[in-house]
């Protein structure tokens, strides 16, 4: 009896722990299961780690900038083990926060490694020696780096790395070749450059970050390369060589050959979803690209088999697995659950960050809209310029017909912190009336929020 359950979720991610929380809350007699570590990826080896890096990394380069501020500091040095054991510290912490919140809500952890069986009314979930039985299981096993073994893009933990060697390195390599500008490409490009490493970073697409606005994603790049990033775009690597001393990478960029050297090569193009080894196959589980094929509430099709977040497809973004996963806890308990269809904002924690919010000026275009499109830079914003983060600018999107806000994009200093104020406003229909109607307080970085939905109708104020 004690191994029969209302609900079991596989994996610990935020989508997982935050899905078994919901359960518990709802009543359901709730199991976690985790093969690693509480907090899967995200807590452990990715979103939180990379954060407290980012953060050593912008506050050492603060340091060249000291005599803009009236400051001066004797010595400028970093202790590299220092910057990774604080990272690996705060991992630790928000592990032993996702712990205590299991206690809290009295759902039972089961460490290892679980595989499904045919079961009823839901598959059984083999843990080791024990059997778990539930009416309903949820997948939140995640995603794991893409690599492409046959041309040398596999990680071995000394000359080619994934985010997970990119945290906890020996040494900061001297030089390394990013290959991938997505967000996590890009935030290790960011905090290595920050701590004077050579950075180069491929990118197969036409333009970095190619899933933001172009208009976004060329002023990033323009601040990216001021910092002394530099860009081979559009390129393809066709083979990796590593020696004792470092990596070869032969690209073609722009129809023309190239080698390009460095101590590390990081691997950022992409990731996999984890289903291997979990028995889909036998069970008839439908799986396209390595991600499991769901319905609009998380179904796969099995009885009682549901799947939420990375595993279950783009975005692959952690507190979008947590909405899907909130939102198919509270559909089994019969509830009218969550808006799954809420705007998703994306942020990049670079320098500068890049946040962003529903349609690009692009995509509204292809959809046939007819986008009032407003923009405000940060060089003309009181408190950006008091604090001398003018990088950037807040570009704003409405549908001419409707008034309603469709989109949102942002480049420059704490934009991550911003982007909910327009994500909210999606999520209320807001029209630019209401938005321009809105009075957003002085000095602050958010005015320019305001300016751009003002910009959009010929009314901005300060320009």
């Amino acid at each position: 009896m004690a191994d029969q359950f209302d609900v079991v979720v596989i994996g610990s991610g935020p989508g997982g722990y935050v899905t078994a929380i919901r359960a518990s809350q709802l009543g359901f007699k709730t199991a976690i299961v985790e093969r690693s570590e509480l907090g899967g990826i995200c807590l452990n080896w990715g979103c939180i780690p990379t954060k407290a890096l980012l953060k050593s990394g912008e506050v050492y380069e603060q340091l060249d900038h000291l005599r803009d501020y009236g400051l001066s500091v004797e010595k400028r040095g970093f202790d590299f083990d220092g910057i990774v054991q604080r990272s690996r510290k705060v991992a630790a912490q928000m592990n032993s926060g996702v712990t205590f919140l299991m206690k809290k809500h009295k759902i039972e952890v089961v460490q290892g490694t679980a595989r499904l069986e045919k079961g009823s009314p839901a598959p059984t979930v083999v843990v080791g020696s024990r059997k778990l039985t539930a009416k309903h299981v949820i997948l939140a096993t995640g995603a794991r780096a893409r690599t492409v073994p046959a041309i040398g893009l596999e990680p071995d933990g000394e000359r080619v790395w994934t985010y997970r060697e990119a945290l906890v390195p020996k040494a900061a390599p001297k030089s390394l070749v990013v290959v991938g500008s997505g967000a996590i490409g890009m935030e290790f490009a960011s905090f290595y450059r920050a701590l004077g490493s050579e950075v180069t970073v491929i990118e197969m697409m036409p333009r970095i970050l190619p899933v933001e606005d172009e208009e976004i994603s060329k002023t990033a790049r323009k601040v990216f390369e001021k910092r002394g990033i530099k860009f081979r775009v559009p390129a393809n690597v066709k083979k990796l060589t590593k020696s004792k001393t470092g990596v070869s990478l032969d690209i073609e960029a722009d129809g023309k050959a190239e080698t390009l050297n460095a101590e590390v090569c990081i691997v950022a193009i992409g990731i996999v979803g984890n289903v291997e080894d979990l028995g889909l196959e036998a069970l008839g589980v439908k799986v396209e690209k390595t991600h499991i094929v769901t319905d609009k509430h998380g179904a796969t099709g099995v009885p009682g088999l549901y799947a939420i977040g990375d595993v279950a497809g783009p975005p692959w973004l952690a507190h979008k697995a947590s909405h899907e996963g909130v939102h198919c806890i509270e559909h089994i308990a019969g509830l009218r659950p969550t808006n799954l269809t809420s705007p998703i904002p994306g942020c990049t924690y670079t320098t500068p960050q890049i946040a962003s919010v529903g349609l690009t000026e692009a995509q509204a275009r292809e959809q046939g809209l007819d986008p009032k499109v407003g923009r405000f830079p940060f060089r003309v914003n009181g408190k950006a310029v008091a604090a001398g983060e003018v990088d950037g600018l807040v570009k704003t999107i409405f549908d001419g017909k409707t008034g309603a806000l469709i989109g949102a994009h942002m480049v420059g200093h704490e934009v991550t912190e911003m982007i909910q104020g327009f994500a909210l406003a999606m999520t209320l229909e807001a029209t630019e009336a209401e938005i321009q109607a809105t009075v957003f307080p002085h000095p602050t970085m958010s005015e320019a929020m305001h300016e751009a939905a003002l910009d959009a109708y010929g009314r901005v104020l300060h320009l």
